[in-house]
């Protein structure tokens, strides 16, 4: 018999890294929220890499942080090792990593979680939905609890349905034998909803004193570390290294000789995996060109031996993973304390969302998280951040907070999604940004912290420092537009050292623009009398040095922005316009565009196609279907 268990504005369901941050974003908006989770002492749990950060994903945390979110904080509460990856390449792809103390993390996250105000945690599964008239209203609990509420975020990550594979061994479970979610998958496909299966995997883990660390090579983490967030203001943290070794013609053939044991590859499961976090399985039979792969040693964190096998995810059976680890240089006693399995889960298709990680079948509903198609934890709180602004923001009747792909990497991410979905698990990688040269891990802030502060999850303390942060900026471009640097032997001779050299007077603004000259060498030729904040220092440095291509990428923007702001009507009938394509009106009654910008992203719809409906859309005598 269920029973009335409380209302409230917004419900999360799920407490990874995307349930984390949406219900923080709802709660500090103003709404009351409630975090239903199936373990309270998991919260943010990483199951996977305990590590944070990386190419795009890096960035991504930046950009959570900067609109108000916690990963970022978080991390730098918890990190055992920071390094700032690609400093030899252009701002575009630099982008910090950081190695977690996962219990650490685990910890704050559940301290953070439990002492924000308008937040309700509460542990307990979700087994269904409440809708009625195409709206949702709240959910259902295991033990017969009724949850009334104005929307729900579903971030149930890679639990839907779980079932772990290890050899010819499964049985259904959620990731590191937490209990998997059962019901909530069959209540959405009652509901409407198209479901497929994606699958991802874990590498053994084994304990730090039967490695012979002597045959690695050390990955120590950068001397002076710079942090994910904003507001991090310097620590002293003793990091741990991490160790490099590689698989052999031996690994390999051990691999080789049981790939028709392993769960992936026995042709039974049919789950789809992702292409850029490969098992080793995959590796060896993808690049089988090459002799040896990567292997990173990497510590779980400092109260713990256990150390993560990076590039080493299997679902061998047990056996053969215990005899392909011997093979690796180091790992030769290497004693496993955690077998690797792969997972296979229930997925929503995300071209089911809009934009603004709402569903287009039930209103008031809306997902984040890997159970969109996503992997990586930077990707979930990208997508859970959103959910919780949107969420809050109908609920208030504010507009829709919708990033753009010029905006952000999570802008960027959503669009992928939404509008061409995805047949595997989805990664950010730089390559997907048209505008990476404006979306860089120095100026996250910049582009979102006056979104965050409108939205009500950035305070006033943090937006007071982002406009000084800026007025100082703007106001050291402008005294080295002023200051002049003339030639004289001295100064050629400090040049001639840099590779460059003066014939004659130039400001030091347009010197900063040769790419011999960094900020620092300025600094030592006009002695200022005042010390910048470095992080100002950076920013008037890039701002400088790129101002050229960064005009380039603005007014490729502008011209992008032009066909978003041609925006289609919701009820339009694609049917109704003469010269589309079958394929691009079938494309485009499914993902419904909400601009002419969106639908030229559409998989299937031509040029051509767009040509005409912009046409359409401008002679303004629209067909629209009826309701």
């Amino acid at each position: 018999m269920t029973y009335n268990a409380g209302h409230y504005d917004v419900i999360v369901v799920g407490a990874g890294h995307a349930g984390m941050e949406a219900g923080v974003a709802a709660a500090r908006m103003g709404s009351k929220t409630l975090m239903l989770t199936l373990n309270l002492d998991m919260i943010a749990f990483m199951p996977c890499n305990p590590s944070i950060g990386g190419p795009a994903k890096g960035i991504v945390v930046r950009e959570v942080d900067a609109l108000g979110g916690v990963m970022g904080k978080l991390i730098d509460k918890s990190f055992i090792q920071m390094r700032m990856l690609n400093t030899r390449k252009g701002p575009a792809v630099q982008a910090l990593r950081a190695q977690a103390d996962k219990n650490v993390y685990m910890q704050e996250a559940k301290k953070l979680l439990e002492n924000e105000e308008n937040l309700t945690l509460h542990q307990g599964m979700v087994d269904s939905l409440i809708v009625e008239d195409g709206v949702c209203k709240g959910v259902v609990t295991e033990t017969k609890a009724v949850y009334t509420s104005e929307s729900v975020i579903i971030t149930t990550g890679t639990f839907m349905r779980g079932k772990v594979l290890i050899g010819d061994v499964e049985y259904e479970s959620g990731p590191n034998n937490q209990r998997p979610t059962l019901k909530l998958s069959n209540n959405l496909e009652e509901l409407g909803f198209k479901l497929t299966r994606f699958k991802t995997g874990t590498p053994p883990r084994v304990i730090s004193h039967s490695i012979d660390y002597s045959k690695t090579e050390i990955q120590p983490g950068d001397e002076n570390p710079k942090y994910f967030s904003y507001e991090t203001i310097d620590r002293v943290v003793e990091q741990l290294p991490c160790w490099l070794t590689y698989t052999n013609e031996f690994t390999h053939q051990v691999i080789n000789d049981n790939l028709g044991m392993s769960a992936m590859y026995s042709g039974v499961k049919r789950g789809t995996g992702a292409r850029y976090c490969p098992s080793i399985e995959d590796k060896i039979v993808r690049f089988n060109d090459k002799p040896r792969h990567q292997i990173f040693l990497e510590p779980e964190g400092r109260d713990t031996d256990e150390v993560y096998v990076q590039g080493l995810s299997t679902s061998l059976p047990e056996y053969v993973q215990h005899e392909m680890i011997k093979t690796v240089p180091g790992l030769e006693n290497a004693q496993i304390m955690r077998a690797g399995y792969a997972i296979e889960y229930d997925v929503v298709v995300p071209s089911q969302l809009w934009p603004t990680m709402e569903t287009k079948n039930i209103e008031n509903l809306f997902t984040a998280g890997q159970i969109n198609g996503t992997s990586g934890y930077e990707e979930a709180a990208g997508q859970g951040i959103m959910a919780g602004m949107n969420a809050a923001a109908k609920l208030f009747g504010k507009e829709p907070i919708i990033l753009d792909r010029s905006q952000a990497y999570i802008g960027v991410m959503i669009d992928d999604l939404v509008t061409k979905g995805t047949n595997e698990p989805y990664r950010l990688l730089t390559s997907r940004a048209e505008y990476r040269l404006l979306l860089r891990h120095d100026n996250a802030d910049l582009r979102l912290t006056e979104i965050g502060y409108q939205a009500g999850t950035v305070d006033e303390k943090r937006y007071a420092k982002y406009e000084e942060k800026k007025r100082l900026v703007e106001q050291e471009k402008k005294r080295l537009n002023k200051l002049i640097i003339k030639p004289s032997a001295d100064m050629n001779k400090f040049l001639e050292d840099m590779g460059t050299h003066l014939k004659e007077a130039v400001k030091a603004y347009d010197l900063l623009k040769r790419p011999e000259i960094t900020y620092e060498n300025i600094e030592s030729i006009l002695q200022p009398d005042s010390d910048l904040p470095e992080e100002v220092k950076e920013q008037v440095g890039i701002q400088i040095k790129y101002e050229g291509y960064i005009k380039k990428a603005k007014e490729q923007v502008d011209r992008m922005l032009k066909m978003e702001d041609k925006k289609i009507p919701d009820d339009i009938d694609y049917n109704a316009i003469s010269g589309i394509a079958t394929e691009a009106k079938e494309k485009l009654k499914k993902i419904r565009p909400l601009s002419v910008g969106q639908a030229s992203r559409i998989s299937g719809v031509n040029p051509a196609d767009v040509s005409i409906l912009l046409v359409y859309i401008e002679q303004g005598d629209i067909a629209r279907v009826a309701n």
